[in-house]
């Protein structure tokens, strides 16, 4: 478990490394196309030193990497691992911490994401009163203008649902989510509405687990898995405590996390139910759905997804 960038690092150092040896170049041999010392290409490749944007593309063109995509994805990156880049969110440096900018930055590049929420709506989900409301609560005291601030950062996030290419979203939340009044009636009136309306775009699967499904296996806190277009080897997996965030990035953490993430869409709600619950909730309706996906009762799964050594942690979104 590492720490954002340093996970960036050492992703893009093993990428790079791969698409050395896929060249046929040693490290000596791509040091003296760049006029480099072979020492500044070993750092890069394990993560021992950051690499900058323009770096990243004299390599690539000396391995002759072509696929504009990888390209593009391996530049931002290269940026991220130094601590959030320079998209639209490095306007706001001042005002949030270096992990919540990689988050951003992950998230700005990654293909699919794939969370579990057991208390609040996702960030990419939110209303802007449903994300004061929430950001007013976490961070007491905050003075009005970085309020603002915050939630239109929280907004400004939603743009990669509705980019040319928009990220693929699945997202399964707990009913408690539903039901948590936060912000008072007319928030989550709003919210409820918002959360049906973006449910049925063709890139967004949104799920619930009602209260009748018992324990299940990410009841424990949430989690969110990032995907990213061309290579699976930089996905990552992203817990957040109050203060700081743990990034999952060996192999047998991200299969763990996959696996728990599967076993829970298979028994939440299908999302035609799911946002019949969503309405239910939004009439004030205090049962939840009897049915559940196989039957009349929800199973109850009781595993943890989490590896020997791995942690739980809550997502503040």
């Amino acid at each position: 478990m590492r720490n954002g960038p340093a996970v960036r690092r050492r992703k893009l150092g093993e990428e790079l490394r791969s698409l050395r040896h896929t060249s046929g170049l040693t490290s000596r041999d791509a040091a003296g196309m760049l006029g480099w010392h072979q020492s500044k290409v070993s750092r890069i490749e394990t993560g021992a030193s950051g690499v900058t944007p323009g770096d990243v593309t004299r390599l690539l063109d000396a391995y002759g990497v072509d696929d504009r995509q990888l390209r593009a994805l391996l530049q931002t990156l290269a940026g991220s691992a130094g601590g959030g880049g320079n998209g639209w969110w490095h306007a706001y440096r001042g005002l949030i911490p270096p992990q919540y900018r990689d988050f951003i930055s992950l998230e700005s590049q990654a293909d699919t994401v794939r969370t579990l929420e057991t208390s609040v709506v996702p960030g990419l989900l939110q209303t802007a009163d449903y994300a004061r409301a929430v950001t007013r609560s976490s961070l007491d005291g905050l003075p009005p203008a970085q309020l603002d601030s915050l939630v239109e950062v929280r907004l400004a996030r939603q743009s990669v649902l509705h980019a040319p290419r928009p990220l693929r979203l699945s997202a399964v939340l707990d009913e408690a989510v539903l039901r948590r009044g936060v912000g008072g009636s007319r928030v989550m009136e709003e919210q409820l509405h918002h959360l049906s309306q973006v449910a049925q775009l063709p890139h967004v699967t949104l799920q619930l687990l009602p209260f009748g499904a018992g324990s299940y296996i990410g009841l424990t806190g949430p989690f969110v898995i990032f995907s990213f277009p061309t290579t699976s080897d930089l996905d990552v997996v992203v817990l957040d405590h109050l203060t700081s965030s743990l990034y999952l990035e060996r192999k047998e953490d991200l299969e763990a996390y996959s696996s728990a993430f599967r076993t829970m869409q298979a028994h939440a709600l299908s999302p035609e139910r799911s946002l019949d619950l969503i309405a239910a909730v939004g009439r004030g309706d205090q049962a939840e759905p009897s049915d559940c996906p196989r039957g009349p009762r929800c199973p109850t799964v009781s595993h943890s997804p989490h590896p020997p050594g791995g942690a739980a942690a809550a997502v503040p979104e």
